[in-house]
């Protein structure tokens, strides 16, 4: 059981709390279900990028999915190995290209034919031959929030199929690209098994027809968006998740990539917040928390849920409770972390909301706004707290602009 409460007296609030365990747990869960099968889990680091937690996916062996160039350098300095990191993304720069082709990773995952141009001719400048991969999208319908949908053709990413074999055929004919991995991924927070084992079977059936003209593919990438329980979802089980993509692969020779974010890391990250004060306007009830959209955005932005915890710093009755909403001190209307939850009618300053399944896409996506400093992040493992990133000071928001007034 997690000492909120201590954590909150100890590091202040607001703050970020990660469970390594629960990763570890679930990075397990993954290899076990395609266990005798030639396997890489590429943990995607935009989902939390913190170089402690992309460290301790490296010492498991994994690898990292990454979708810029930024991303690349921190897997390669948290100790992920270059053959085990890909880079994906809809729109690299020629100098993000250049670098990845030097830095030589596993594959540059392709979203376009023009993209796979400007790769061609940055390889051919550095006299280099640029490993790649097609990200295919195989227009099937992955029944999630249209935001985190990606599986589409009115979604930007990936290539239907007949535009992939051209462009496969392309690099194969090509000099300086060198055809090596299919991709698909049809979108985030799939609670539904049947849209990923109908684009499992597409893209095998794309995979078979890619080995019957000569073009070695030695990596099938499944892509990630395993779902995870944020309120009532009944989500999908790594072993059924497993068996869907095997069924379609039969004895093809290939090494099968994940690229799990939220699956890993979402239920085993909580946000701290605390109780700055109460008010009401008519009867509207607002509990004002030190927490803000800024800190996370998933509320505001997808209007998403997350299970929220009271923790009291009193010892008194909590039975009796009201609806409110849990808001920020950002300057927008929009900044809230709940609506309309039950709150306890006895509520004081200092009382502590842990806002769970906070692991994936909160710290990542937090900004300065308001000029607000980011959050400290903390880690957990094996009972023991430490700190992985400092909470950030007002001197650290000025550094790149204080010089120039």
């Amino acid at each position: 059981m997690i000492n909120f409460k201590n954590l909150v007296e100890k590091y202040g609030s607001p703050l970020y709390i990660y469970d390594f365990n629960h990763f570890n747990e679930r990075f397990a869960e993954l290899r076990k279900a395609f266990r005798g099968n030639k396997l890489l889990i590429a943990y995607a680091v935009k989902s939390n990028s913190n170089l402690s937690v992309i460290k301790n996916f490296a010492k498991l062996g994994g690898g990292a999915d990454c979708v810029s160039i930024g991303e690349v350098k921190r897997a390669l300095k948290a100790g992920i190995e270059k053959y085990r990191i890909i880079f994906s993304g809809v729109g690299k720069s020629d100098n993000e290209i250049r670098e990845a082709i030097e830095r030589d990773i596993l594959f540059i995952n392709i979203e376009s034919e023009a993209e796979m141009l400007r790769i061609e001719n940055v390889a051919k400048n550095l006299g280099r031959e640029a490993r790649i991969s097609v990200r295919v999208n195989p227009n099937i319908d992955p029944q999630t929030h249209p935001y985190i949908s990606t599986g589409l053709h009115e979604n930007k990413f990936g290539v239907d199929i007949e535009t992939s074999k051209r462009i496969y055929i392309y690099a194969k004919r090509s000099e300086w690209l060198k055809p090596v991995g299919l991709h698909f991924h049809i979108g985030s927070q799939l609670t539904k098994l049947s849209p990923i084992r109908d684009s499992a079977e597409k893209i095998g059936n794309l995979l078979r027809h890619l080995k019957s003209l000569e073009i070695d593919i030695k990596f099938f990438d499944v892509g990630g968006g395993i779902g995870v329980k944020y309120c009532d979802e009944v989500t999908i089980s790594p072993k059924d998740y497993a068996e869907a993509i095997l069924s379609v692969l039969g004895n093809l020779d290939v090494t099968i990539i994940l690229e799990p974010g939220r699956f890993l890391v979402a239920n085993g990250g909580y946000f701290l917040t605390s109780v700055l004060y109460e008010k009401k306007n008519g009867n509207k009830r607002f509990i004002v928390v030190d927490g803000a959209m800024n800190d996370l955005l998933r509320p505001s932005l997808y209007g998403a849920f997350h299970d929220i915890e009271f923790i009291s710093n009193k010892d008194i009755d909590l039975s009796e409770k009201s609806s409110a909403d849990i808001v920020g001190p950002i300057c927008e209307s929009g900044d809230f972390l709940a609506k309309n939850r039950d709150v306890p009618v006895a509520i004081s300053h200092g009382d502590i909301f842990v806002v769970k399944s906070a692991g994936a896409y909160g710290f990542s996506m937090s900004s300065n706004y308001n000029t607000r400093g980011r959050v400290a992040e903390i880690a957990l493992e094996n009972g023991v707290d430490r700190i992985i990133r400092d909470r950030e000071t007002f001197e650290d928001l000025i550094a790149l602009e204080d010089k120039y007034i």
